[in-house]
């Protein structure tokens, strides 16, 4: 599947920042099947649309999410992250009393994360490197 670069634009410049989020419950329990897991996709696309992320995929596993979403550049990692694990926490638990019962929380601490472009490092690399390579265009109105 291919994405799309779609910049976005707010008063400072313009973004196009991905990230692939990876969470599971704690002590990896397969607890996100059925009812459990649409609501938690469910759920998923509630807190992007309220924070204007964008959602390219997700998947829920029996034992863990994983998630590709579009931020905006005040959110970090950590933050995103963070903001689905402690909503749909709150939520599945109060919806799902069983998730109360077999664990302690319903997700573990830690999660993965890393930034998606579209572009790969070693393009980005390759148009650094090879600034001074390229022509220059002329500036307008006569300059040195």
């Amino acid at each position: 599947m291919a994405v799309t670069r779609k910049v976005r634009r707010f008063s400072g410049g313009v973004y196009d920042l991905g990230l692939h989020i990876v969470w599971c419950p704690k002590y990896r329990r397969p607890v996100l099947g059925g009812r459990v897991a649409a609501r938690l996709d469910e759920l998923i696309r509630q807190k992007a649309d309220e924070r204007g992320w964008e959602i390219v995929t997700l998947e829920v596993m029996p034992d863990h999410v994983h998630l590709f979403v579009k931020h905006d550049p005040k959110s970090s990692a950590s933050y995103v992250a963070n903001q689905f694990k402690g909503f749909t926490s709150r939520v599945l638990r109060a919806e799902f009393p069983h998730l109360k019962t077999q664990l302690p929380t319903l997700w573990s601490s830690s999660y993965f994360a890393a930034s998606v472009g579209a572009v790969s490092a070693d393009t980005v690399r390759q148009y650094i490197d090879t600034q001074w390579e390229r022509p220059r265009k002329k500036q307008k109105g006569g300059g040195s």
